[in-house]
């Protein structure tokens, strides 16, 4: 069950070599000059006509060093951002938790104007759902990347080879307590979101409670690697490199990729301010542009070296190339018997996937986070309903911003959508996601809230 099934290879690969054209005919022409990874050495390329009239040219853009942020740390590095005349701060988190509070003062009061996100913060941050009833608005740009996420397990359990189908185990998950004196730890890096999504659908698919039948903790990312090893957890979900770190240095095992429970899903998302986006509608732009051209740049295949060098760097993800380089490159280890894919399709994508676009923000996919928010009684106060939810996605999520900088951009208008969904997207258990009709799929999942 382990084994990672992709979407239509053929069309994959002429996707990237469609990709690689486009990039060509884009006003990037050539790739700039390599940069070392410290950010006071980002090139530059030259200026984009127009782009001297932006209102601000200046962002501060807050991170988490996982591969969902490559595109901003590509984009700033590369020169993409700085040619469309936006000087990109990037700025590196010490957890969600802090990246919302810093979200919360704005770069006015020392923080940041938005950045990386987990689903549904953006939303729930315009409601004020995590942030003490503090309503920051905010838009959705973009999607960053599909793929790049995992569930690591501890080699403890590599007796029970724990996979993608969790059935097998679950009376050993549900018997726990009784061999081990406590419940099985689980853990995310921020609560109701992406990465607690993924890791409740998980225990769920095999009729595992995760409100009652396990623990739950919330652990960032950087402490992972720790905590895995002194058996303060069973397993964690969360971004690339930590679970292929987990893995090579011989701490676990990744049990289940996100890419394999549903293939080429939105994972993180680009969101802004929404005061600071509607006071720079131009610099938006701008914004967009780069980040679209730095997308391009990271789904060549031809310039994974490149970008495991720049993320490596101790400005950045501060790990060795030769962690990042082979899950740039779909060289992953899945199973106790670390099992590689070797499957570029596997690693993370940032511009295209088999699907189609993955920088575009679907509202169909943006929804999906909100319907599981549901689905598990999260924020009740500002989800009451299906309606309330839809309602606030279409607020939040800014597809028209996207269409008008790839239009700008030169994009070839096949590949700008025009609709807010993909179609019915399937998961790894058969359980299927109409955006058209989210009261189905909350209806099809046995183990809910709602």
């Amino acid at each position: 069950m382990n084994e990672f099934r992709p979407v239509n290879r053929r069309q994959f690969l002429f996707t990237l070599g469609a990709t690689a054209a486009s990039s060509i005919l884009l006003k990037a022409c050539g790739n700039p000059p390599s940069s070392t990874g410290d950010s006071s050495s980002s090139t530059t390329q030259p200026i984009a006509a127009g782009a001297g009239d932006l209102e601000v040219k200046t962002i501060k853009l807050g991170y988490i060093p996982i591969f969902e942020s490559a595109p901003l740390i590509i984009g700033r590095e590369k020169g993409f951002f700085a040619k469309y005349g936006l000087d990109v701060e990037v700025s590196k988190q010490a957890s969600w938790a802090a990246a919302r509070d810093n979200v919360i003062l704005g770069s006015a009061g020392g923080g940041i104007d938005g950045g990386q996100w987990q689903m549904p913060m953006p939303a729930l941050l315009t409601e004020g759902a995590i942030s003490n009833g503090q309503k920051v608005p905010m838009y959705v740009l973009a999607c960053l990347n599909t793929q790049g996420n995992g569930i690591a397990v501890s080699n403890q359990l590599k007796a029970q080879n724990l996979g993608l189908n969790l059935t097998p185990n679950r009376d050993f998950i549900l018997n726990y307590p009784q061999t081990n004196g406590r419940k099985f730890k689980a853990s995310y890096t921020f609560p109701n979101a992406n990465q607690d999504l993924w890791i409740r659908y998980w225990f769920a698919s095999a009729g595992i409670d995760p409100d009652q039948d396990i623990e739950l903790l919330t652990v960032p990312s950087a402490e992972t690697l720790q905590s895995m090893r002194n058996g303060t957890i069973d397993c964690f979900s969360t971004g690339d490199p930590w679970p292929s770190r987990i893995a090579n240095d011989g701490i676990g095992y990744q049990a289940a990729l996100t890419g394999q429970m549903w293939p080429f899903h939105p994972e993180e998302f680009l969101a802004v301010r929404a005061d600071w986006v509607d006071k720079h509608p131009k610099a938006t732009i701008a914004l967009l542009m780069g980040l679209m051209e730095a997308q391009q740049w990271c789904d060549q295949r031809e310039n994974r070296a490149e970008m495991a060098k720049i993320l490596s760097g101790r400005n950045f993800f501060n790990v060795p190339v030769s962690i990042l380089q082979p899950i740039l490159e779909g060289q992953i280890k899945v199973g106790a018997d670390g099992k590689d894919l070797n499957n570029f399709e596997a690693g993370p994508l940032f511009w295209k996937s088999p699907r189609g676009s993955v920088s575009y923000p679907y509202k169909g996919l943006t929804l999906w986070f909100l319907i599981e928010s549901m689905r598990w009684g999260f924020n009740k106060q500002v989800l009451p309903d299906i309606a309330a939810a839809q309602k606030l996605n279409d607020r939040v999520t800014r597809e028209d911003l996207w269409q008008e900088a790839a239009k700008k951009l030169g994009v070839p208008a096949a590949d700008i959508p025009t609709g807010s969904s993909r179609g019915t997207e399937t998961f790894f258990d058969g359980i299927t996601y109409n955006p058209e009709n989210p009261q189905a799929y909350l209806q099809s999942l046995k183990i809910k809230r709602a």
